[in-house]
């Protein structure tokens, strides 16, 4: 039987949550529909816990990347409708025994489908119609439309429920006018696939900074990823941090210089007039980066900025807390609203993406309410 680490946890804050997704839905049209995705694990935030919010907040779509991670939603009595972003060709049965909608990028893939369907006897199956527009990584391509579209004339075993693209540098303001011509491209495209069609599927391309960016493009749905987790892509626009990783001291250590060092390494290095430690139960086992050890990072405790000292080990590591007042069982918080997930994404020069998601299961997701 697994057990979560009693020490550590992230604490997912339902006030922060709605206070996001009232932002973004504040920048939509009422009848445009609202898909929340809750790939990776809701980007580390916990997958079920997450997309129970979002189904609470009245989100209209769910997607995740994988099958298996619509298949824990639909396990964890997730009810809204669930688009499978990478759907593959291995696991159609589990996607329709478990009422996914896969996304479908390449005629082979649809055809592969349709033989499934036809195999099971069903018809009307939703999909959803992936088209690329400059991305370069999944999707028709607009000489493709043709045979795609006399395909979907000759089956009735699949019901194009939306037709959908994404923006490769919605956040750049200097790639604006390539993000301009993908939504071009994806207009257009999409309306040769409708015009196709006796029926007007749902179409979306707006990614989180497309929707603050661009809302003027919202079509019929919206995708909101990592904005929804409290990361904007305007610069200086404070959203509030969903979750907050934080644990409890499991010992303090008063070291005097003739000590020598502290950690694997032996990096760590005792002042000349002693230094305090604490060890914490993080590690870069929990997603904290070997690269934040060595005092390259710090993190909050009892209203102090704390540095790390040291290697960071597996599951553990220390911190200086010299000449601040703490004690076994303090919290200590490694990113929420200080530091923030920017904060070390920056001193590691990467996305806060990495950062969230590299937070392990074992870590205990509690909702705060």
């Amino acid at each position: 039987m697994s057990r979560e680490n009693d020490f550590s946890r992230l604490e997912l804050d339902l006030a922060a949550c709605k206070d996001n997704y009232s932002y973004f839905r504040s920048l939509l049209k009422a009848e445009t529909k609202l898909l929340v995705l809750v790939k990776a694990n809701a980007y580390g935030h916990g997958a079920v816990e997450f997309a129970s919010m979002m189904q609470s907040a009245g989100a209209d779509y769910l997607a995740v990347a994988l099958p298996v991670e619509g298949i824990e939603l639909r396990k964890g009595g997730i009810s809204l409708p669930i688009l499978v972003l990478t759907a593959g060709t291995d696991y159609f049965e589990e996607i329709i025994d478990n009422r996914l909608e896969p996304g479908i990028p390449n005629i082979f893939t649809l055809k592969a489908f349709c033989d499934t369907l036809k195999r099971r006897g069903i018809k009307d199956y939703p999909v959803h119609i992936k088209l690329d527009t400059g991305m370069h990584r999944l999707g028709f391509m607009t000489s493709e439309l043709d045979e795609l579209c006399c395909f979907l004339k000759a089956t009735d075993c699949v019901k194009v429920k939306s037709i959908y693209s994404h923006l490769a540098a919605a956040e750049d303001p200097d790639s604006d006018d390539f993000t301009l011509g993908q939504i071009g491209m994806f207009s257009q495209n999409a309306d040769i696939i409708t015009g196709s069609l006796a029926y007007r599927p749902i179409r979306h391309i707006l990614n989180s900074a497309g929707i603050e960016r661009f809302p003027q493009y919202q079509f019929d749905m919206v995708r909101l990823g990592i904005g929804i987790y409290g990361i904007s892509a305007i610069p200086g626009r404070k959203l509030s941090p969903v979750a907050s990783l934080k644990v409890k001291i499991l010992q303090i250590k008063q070291l005097k210089a003739e000590d020598g060092t502290i950690g694997y390494g032996r990096h760590g290095k005792i002042a000349q007039s002693g230094t305090v430690t604490a060890t914490i139960p993080v590690g870069y086992a929990d997603g904290l980066n070997r690269h934040l050890g060595q005092g390259r990072a710090s993190f909050s405790l009892n209203g102090h900025r704390v540095p790390t000292i040291g290697n960071i080990c597996m599951d553990m590591c220390m911190l200086d807390i010299t000449g601040v007042d703490a004690k076994v069982g303090d919290t200590v918080t490694i990113f929420g609203n200080d530091p923030t997930v920017e904060y070390l994404a920056g001193i590691l020069d990467t996305i806060p993406y990495e950062i969230l998601t590299s937070v392990p299961r074992r870590i205990k997701r509690i909702i705060i309410k």
